[in-house]
């Protein structure tokens, strides 16, 4: 998951900019292979600036141009990220007609990547979390991107979200935020509880039909190219996957939630585009939206699950504890949708005990009532 951090406080490197590195000798190899490229780039080395991190180790530099316009510079040290998988997927995703950044230099080696710049403003930076309808426009417009990519997906051009993807995800809520964030044990009971409806779970998944799956297809991760455009940004992790994925990352944000009705009214205008371009001919999600508003469930639900776990893991090993203090979101998604379902009921006494919870209390759409 992607999101401007903090800056660093190591010291500056020794371009004079606000850009710090924890390693010297990495700090070193990128002066030097900036120094390479500036030239025929007409990059401006002193206007070097911070300008993202990601939740992993990749963080992104903001550098000007002789000619006026700016670039994106990609730090993604090759010990633990591979940079080829992000050029890979640029080039899927935009054959696919949608904007993301092209590569202009790239050292793979070295994990340091010149990249356009798709602007200084995400979708989320233009959202009024107080007025659901002012932001329809900008949802519809992230829903025709998605009917793009979708509708240009192939089979065997990117990994499968398969039941080992899908069990291994969901097995950090249990190791990370059950164990490590809550202190928890989980009886044998528990446990069979927690097992039973992940494997309820997966099934539901992966009986969807497949396509090309961003994973990570939210507001953030958008940006605001123009009044009429979005671009797509953090696109690595890409999957061959469920069709229910993407829509349900969408509109359960990790930072932002909406009322029900919202997110139901721009389900339904993706499900009435998608249906349109042959993307619901499955079982009788056609003509019901209610079948395919309840695979998206199902799908946010195995979501819901993982990204708990990554934000426990994200905090408790990486240090990085502004990501916990979003969990409860998803914690409050898990139980509004178990809440829904006669066969999650016991999941949603699970997540009852595990947090202490009162389980009489009364919950609507992601919020207790």
């Amino acid at each position: 998951m992607s999101h401007t951090l903090p800056t660093e406080t190591s010291p500056a490197t020794t371009l004079g900019t606000p850009v710090s590195w924890a390693d010297p000798a990495r700090a070193a190899m990128f002066a030097h292979w900036l120094g390479g490229i500036s030239l025929a780039q007409q990059l401006v080395p002193a206007t070097l600036r911070f300008a993202a991190a990601d939740a992993d180790f990749r963080r992104y530099l903001r550098i000007d141009t002789s000619a006026g316009s700016s670039r994106i510079i990609m730090d993604a040290p090759p010990d633990k990220l591979d940079t080829l998988s992000f050029v890979k997927i640029a080039d899927l995703f935009r054959s696919a007609g949608l904007h993301t950044p092209r590569v202009l230099a790239w050292d793979q080696a070295l994990g340091f990547m010149l990249l356009t710049d798709l602007g200084r403003h995400t979708m989320m930076d233009q959202l009024n979390p107080g007025d659901a309808q002012a932001n329809l426009p900008r949802y519809l417009q992230a829903v025709d991107e998605l009917i793009k990519l979708q509708t240009a997906s192939r089979p065997d051009v990117l990994p499968p979200y398969n039941d080992a993807l899908l069990r291994r995800e969901l097995q950090l809520f249990p190791d990370w935020y059950v164990a490590q964030h809550r202190g928890i044990t989980l009886s044998a009971a528990q446990k069979a509880v927690l097992d039973k409806a992940f494997a309820s779970i997966v099934a539901d998944n992966l009986a969807t039909p497949s396509v090309y799956v961003h994973r990570d297809f939210m507001p953030r991760n958008l940006m605001a190219t123009t009044p009429d455009s979005l671009g797509v940004l953090d696109f690595q992790d890409a999957v061959y996957g469920p069709v229910t994925y993407d829509i349900a990352s969408l509109m359960r944000d990790a930072f932002l939630s909406w009322e029900e009705d919202f997110v139901l009214e721009v389900t339904v205008r993706y499900w009435e585009r998608a249906r349109k371009v042959g993307l619901m001919n499955h079982d009788d999600w056609h003509g019901n939206f209610g079948a395919f508003y309840r695979a998206v469930e199902y799908m946010g639900l195995q979501r819901h699950l993982k990204v708990a776990g990554i934000f426990a893991r994200l905090t408790l090993r990486d240090g990085k504890a502004k990501y916990l203090a979003d969990a409860p979101r998803f914690i409050n998604y898990i139980r509004a949708t178990a809440h829904r379902y006669r066969e999650l009921g016991p999941l949603l006494k699970l997540m009852d005990e595990i947090e202490g919870n009162d389980t009489a209390n009364t919950w609507i759409f992601g919020r207790p009532a």
